[in-house]
């Protein structure tokens, strides 16, 4: 019987039980494919992070979702951050720390921002964004029960990835955030014929007076049917934000969870001119929940 530790955190809040869970199983060399998606279903977390050794950066990390393998996600790399450090694996330097991630996207840039040797919060540097297909309202709205009504005007319906594609659909205000549901059926047909991963719902209202933006995002079995915060999208909604000229500056916070019960948030920052960003830097505290010990038949 082999054994692998892991963590349960909870990325993108500093108190447990908010934000978005994420099982960090840790020294996992070895392990199959096959074995990282029969453990993600396991765990049955939004996603679960694999941590291996690596040539070419400090540490190389897999996202799994329950249903597939996902190039870039942002709270589990949060998540893994925070573990690292928690079990020693990154000693802090001063006030703050710079490692690198090889994912499955790429190699980023990870900064982590300490206080007396404990982490305060962890940014990560995502993909040059990539503004993808657009979309006509009436391929989009039916999967979400939303009329045109609903939609911020003047901007597309777009995918946008900072490492995985996801498609931005910009609604006018919180209740048309609030009154959308999935219909699986119509949504799957829709998702077939497209290029984007998964949706992302937001308007440019904060669920708090802290912050400038609320969103929602949504899965399909057996992945979650809800995302209580999206680190990946929340990089590619701050592109598009910033592209299409609907957010002033290039710093916000922004929020997700809240009508879960999992609130959680991230500063955002923006870097490069509106017609060619060079990155999104997402940032977020995170907090141990539980840990233990994977166990695993010998193969």
């Amino acid at each position: 019987m082999r054994q692998f530790p892991f963590l349960h955190i909870d990325a993108f809040t500093n108190l447990p039980f908010q934000g978005n869970p994420c099982a960090v199983v840790l020294d996992s060399d070895g392990l199959s494919d096959e074995i990282f998606l029969k453990i993600a279903r396991e765990f049955n977390l939004a996603e679960t992070a694999f941590v291996r050794t690596c040539s070419i950066a400090d540490f190389a990390v897999r996202f799994f979702t329950p249903a597939e393998e996902i190039p870039l996600a942002g709270h589990p790399t949060i998540a893994t951050v925070f573990a690292l450090v928690e079990t020693d694996r990154i000693r802090l330097e001063g006030t703050t720390t710079t490692i690198t991630l090889e994912l499955k996207a790429g190699v980023i840039e990870v900064e982590i921002r300490a206080l007396n040797h404990q982490p305060l919060r962890i940014v990560m540097s995502q993909l040059k964004p990539k503004f993808m297909r657009t979309y006509e309202h009436s391929e989009v709205l039916p999967s979400f029960g939303l009329s045109e009504d609903d939609m911020l005007t003047g901007v597309p319906i777009q995918t946008v990835s900072t490492g995985t594609p996801q498609l931005m659909i910009p609604l006018r205000s919180p209740e048309a955030l609030r009154k959308a549901r999935l219909d699986i059926a119509v949504y799957e047909l829709f998702h077939r014929a497209s290029d984007f991963s998964t949706p992302h719902l937001f308007c440019l209202t904060g669920a708090t007076a802290r912050g400038q933006t609320f969103a929602r995002h949504f899965g399909t079995p057996p992945d979650l049917p809800e995302d209580a915060f999206t680190g990946s999208a929340t990089g590619g909604m701050a592109a598009y934000l910033w592209r299409y000229n609907l957010i002033e500056r290039p710093t916000f916070v922004a929020e997700q969870g809240h009508w879960m019960n999992r609130p959680g948030e991230a500063s955002v920052e923006i870097v490069g001119p509106r017609d060619d960003i060079a990155t999104v830097r997402i940032g977020g505290s995170a907090v141990t929940v539980m840990c233990g010990q994977l166990l695993l038949e010998d193969p």
